[in-house]
């Protein structure tokens, strides 16, 4: 049976406070990593896509920008009616841009397939390095509230 106590410090919030802040670097990070494998991986899917312009964005300057809390640097989109749906963060978490291509292709297409798969392994690498560290983090704050 699963141990359902619930421990009340005389700390309260500061304590939780600064376990977010522990973690909440690993977290952006990981957030950012993730959204970059959808478009990498959406790039690679319309690799054969007449005129499909590939994209992409700076992960080093975005993750700098979203911890200095400026996240997102996403355009309004214009309306016509106010029946529209406005956009918002499913678009993401930041403006994406284009690659620029090595060769021109005769269909328009920028997906160079080797840049785009570099991109993703290196990029899943990342991911599964800021998984181990967030893992290592947790495990020794487990360890520490434990003793």
């Amino acid at each position: 049976m699963l141990n359902t106590r619930v421990c009340h410090c005389e700390w309260g919030d500061p304590v939780v406070n600064k376990l977010d802040n522990a973690l909440s670097f690993q977290q952006q990070a990981l957030g950012l990593r993730s959204f970059r494998q959808q478009v990498l991986a959406g790039n690679i899917a319309n690799a054969d896509t007449p005129n499909y312009k590939a994209r992409d964005f700076e992960f080093s300057k975005v993750l700098k920008a979203t911890v200095a809390g400026r996240p997102g640097e996403n355009l309004p989109l214009a309306v016509t009616s106010m029946r529209h749906i406005q956009a918002g963060a499913a678009n993401g978490p930041t403006r994406l841009m284009y690659r620029v291509p090595a060769q021109d292709s005769a269909d328009g297409n920028t997906v160079d397939m080797d840049v785009e798969r570099a991109q993703f392994s290196e990029n899943a690498v990342q991911y599964e390095a800021g998984l181990t560290f967030i893992t290592g983090q947790i495990k020794t704050l487990m360890s520490a509230i434990q003793s």
